[in-house]
């Protein structure tokens, strides 16, 4: 059984993972994962001993530093910084001591603003990014090129397999419920609860509520990156291109902010007003992901909105009452 190093194993993404694997049967002492007081990830030489001694098998990059539109906008020397760091010194640092598979976790913001929808894999780099994440998109960018370069350079000498795939916009348990600093399903969450409880008449939304945004469950992600690393190398290549390897996650179908907004009221039991501040900004106008060559490959998604965000709800009250 295979040595696997979730890096980022305590996010919401890689505690995913972590479920996903140990579901299938995979040994729980067989994934290893380390907490950022116990491996700073931009690190380069505490990452390279980390590798040295533990020699995983496999490499699931899903540690980043993410945030919505407010913590993209206000840190983005940290947001570009700590992702090209991270992403560097773990794949680099696989590769030097034998990893041959490794997949790497991007992010749906690295299409244009403006790419058509939906947003095909062969979008990228044909535009200028969305300026409110562009920092964060840029060091997602170099990421998968940076695995791509490491299959080009060493995929046949050294059996080198590194993968990318793109999620949506992710939500589930495990999620961050920062008031500031959060995306929006787990922002709406947390204020649809506050004036739940609070008997507040009136929950008001950033932005107009018009633009259209795709979301999937956290754990279908888990579920899609398990099956993208496990897929057979040949059955990988025939659908992906050396130099455009990466594969979209998502859901198949989109909603409006103002839909979501009343699905999460629905769901909490929130019967209050809402209304929208059209001065705060509303970023891209759509992000919906063309998901066909994962479904090609023989992968769909299996929770819809309504029962995620009531799981998602349930992970909140607990993190509520802690």
């Amino acid at each position: 059984m295979p040595k696997i190093y979730v890096a980022g194993h305590r996010g919401m993404v890689g505690s995913a993972i972590v479920r996903n694997l140990i579901a299938k049967g995979h040994d729980p002492s067989r994934i290893i994962g380390r907490t950022h007081a116990e491996l700073d990830l931009t690190d380069q030489a505490a990452v390279r001993q980390f590798f040295a001694i533990e020699k995983p098998d496999q490499v699931y990059l899903a540690a980043a530093r993410v945030g919505g539109i407010h913590a993209n906008n206000t840190y983005p020397a940290e947001f570009i910084y700590d992702n090209l760091m991270v992403q560097a010194n773990v794949i680099d640092a696989a590769f030097r001591n034998g990893v041959k598979k490794l997949l790497f976790l991007g992010s749906s913001c690295i299409y244009p603003k403006l790419a058509p929808q939906p947003m095909s894999e062969n979008a990228l780099l044909t535009g200028f990014l969305e300026p409110t994440n562009e920092p964060y998109a840029v060091a997602k960018i170099a990421g998968i090129k940076i695995c791509e370069s490491y299959n080009r350079q060493y995929g046949t000498e050294h059996g080198v397999d590194y993968r990318s795939v793109m999620p949506t916009n992710l939500y589930g348990p495990g999620d961050n419920y920062h008031p500031e600093n959060s995306h929006v399903i787990p922002a709406l969450i947390r204020r649809f609860h506050e004036a739940k409880v609070n008997k507040t008449p009136t929950v008001t939304i950033w932005g107009s509520g018009k633009p259209y945004r795709e979301f999937l469950f956290v754990d279908d992600m888990a579920s899609a990156s398990v099956y993208v690393m496990n897929l057979p190398k040949a059955q990988y290549e025939e659908h992906t291109k050396p130099m455009q390897s990466h594969i979209n996650v998502g859901y198949g179908s989109d909603i409006t902010i103002a839909q979501l907004a009343q699905t999460v009221g629905k769901v909490i039991g929130y019967t209050g007003q809402i209304d929208f501040d059209s001065t705060k900004p509303d970023g891209a106008p759509r992000k919906l992901m063309n998901s066909t060559l994962l479904k090609t490959l023989g992968w769909n998604p299996s929770v819809d909105i309504e029962e995620g965000l009531s799981i998602a709800y349930q992970d909140y009250l607990k993190k509520v009452l802690e």
